[in-house]
């Protein structure tokens, strides 16, 4: 893990830096701008199509959390109860620097294209939805740094453990920071090379296409490219090197390209939800001939694609032949051990159990750990659970966030005083795997009837172990295969996507 960098400040005091009279005046030009924007977007001629991301709403809410974010500072004298937070000020004025640039080119795109921008295939209008989506993601940005109009930027947290820690790390408690800053830092735990491949990084992690990256955008590419071992690892196979992936496309426009695929079902590309932030969104050709768009959840990219490849419908990435393989990226790098205590060992002896049996079949070991509540159990057991109840954790109902593959070392009788003591050192923290199993297995089977127990019948139980590892792929042998034409209803752990 990285070091604090030289310029990271965990200070919530107030920041020395104020906003000026000029950045007041870029605000004012960017609400002209804005306004102009929208007169242009809604002009019926133009036609578009109200599917995100559609441009006319993206100005108008971006225009509103605008007026609340810099309600206090835009008159002449800034209230002198609002003072700028930590990075604040400098976050606003990078935000509505490139705001302001993102619409000029905008408004130029129209005065420029003419009448080629009614013409629903010309290049002026793919370059207006690339804006769309940059506005789109820049007002997500907006909305996570300034919840209700009120700063936090200061206290996002990334969803991942891993890449909080290591945000928190390099540049305490800013919310944004330069480039250059960013890869030094980053380059401390995860190799890249400068050039090519630092550029082609950066046009990744940066989604609002400034020389800056935010605590936002390094969370969404962590969640895009987990887990967090492997990051470069999976985001040079998905993003560099995959023909399936697709940097700036929306929904209709997947849609459109994959109709030139009716004839060879299993054609697929795979984008960047613009309406779930952080999530993919895999389009796909049926064997029907239909055009299907679904949202993995709770699971790896790489392991959606894998498992739909093995279910024939991931099967021509883009139409094309060659369908990369995948199966390196489900390798972890090191599983985590889990070490069973003697209390532990003894308590499932008195029960005629063991500790590493899963509590839910009691027919596999435990091999996969729930972040961030860190309740263990196998993996098949957590994707039958997933498909049913979705994002929570079967035990203690905390939302998971992420899973880590774990391998249990069964406790020694005959273990030698030293060794004990090593491991009492190592497990001093560790509480009890007190899972009951009773009400477990009962709520499992009324899942399973298609009814639901409510979660307060289900105490949750001590914490096992926590520590950082990397999910790993189910196992085939593990796993029914259904049918492709069932891809739609059954694709585990994903979502059908509406425009």
């Amino acid at each position: 893990m990285a070091t604090a960098g030289s310029g990271a400040s965990k200070s919530l005091k107030p920041s020395s830096q104020s906003l000026t009279s000029g950045d007041r005046r870029t605000v004012d030009k960017v609400f002209k701008r804005l306004d102009r924007l929208y007169q242009l977007s809604t002009n019926p001629r133009l036609g578009l199509r109200n599917s995100p991301p559609y441009l006319p709403e993206l100005v108008s809410e971006t225009a509103t959390l605008l007026t609340q974010v810099w309600e206090p500072y835009r008159g002449s004298r800034p209230s002198s109860s609002q003072v700028p937070r930590g990075d604040e000020a400098e976050y606003l004025k990078v935000h509505v620097r490139h705001l302001l640039d993102k619409t000029d080119r905008a408004v130029l795109l129209f005065k420029e294209g003419r009448d080629k921008m009614f013409e629903e295939t010309s290049s002026c209008r793919r370059n207006l939805t690339k804006l769309s989506l940059l506005f789109s993601h820049m007002l997500w940005e907006l909305r996570s740094m300034f919840p209700g109009g009120q700063f936090h930027g200061d206290t996002y947290r990334p969803f991942k453990i891993e890449a909080e820690e290591f945000w928190r790390n390099s540049f305490g408690n800013k919310c944004i920071v330069e480039w250059a800053s960013f890869k030094q830092q980053l380059q401390r735990v995860h190799a890249f090379e400068e050039g090519m491949e630092s550029m082609a990084l950066r046009s990744t992690i940066n989604l609002t296409c400034n020389n800056y990256i935010s605590v936002f955008e390094f969370d969404i590419f962590t969640r895009l490219f987990q887990p967090w071992k492997t990051l470069i690892r999976n985001w040079n196979q998905l993003a560099v090197t995959h023909p399936g992936y697709m940097a700036f496309l929306t929904y209709d426009q997947v849609k459109a390209r994959l109709e030139n695929y009716l004839h060879r079902p299993g054609s697929y590309i795979f984008r960047l939800s613009c309406t779930r932030m952080g999530q993919w969104a895999i389009g796909h050709v049926t064997n029907e001939g239909k055009i299907v768009q679904t949202i993995p959840q709770n699971t790896p990219l790489y392991q959606a694609l894998i498992q739909g490849f093995k279910e024939s419908c991931y099967l021509y990435p883009d139409g094309r032949d060659v369908n990369p393989d995948l199966t390196s990226l489900c390798e972890p790098a090191e599983r985590d051990r889990v070490k069973v205590t003697e209390e532990q060992y003894e308590l499932y002896c008195e029960i005629g159990s063991t500790f590493q049996l899963c509590k839910i079949c009691t027919e596999r070991d435990k091999d996969t750990r729930i972040q961030p509540c860190g309740h263990l159990l196998c993996q098949p057991c957590l994707t039958g659970w997933q498909k049913s109840d979705g994002h929570t954790c079967p035990y203690c109902r905390c939302d998971i966030r992420g899973t880590e593959s774990i391998l249990i070392e069964p406790y020694q009788p005959d273990s030698s005083p030293e060794e004990e003591q090593d491991n009492d050192d190592d497990e001093d923290e560790d509480d009890e795997d007190h899972e009951d199993i009773q009400l477990v297995i009962k709520k499992v089977a009324a899942m399973r009837r298609g009814h639901r127990v409510p979660s307060t019948y289900l105490n949750p139980p001590p914490l096992p172990p926590k520590s950082s590892g990397t999910p790993h792929c189910p196992s085939p042998h593990t796993q029914s295969r259904p049918s492709a034409s069932h891809m739609q209803a059954k694709h585990s752990h994903s979502h059908p996507v509406s425009p």
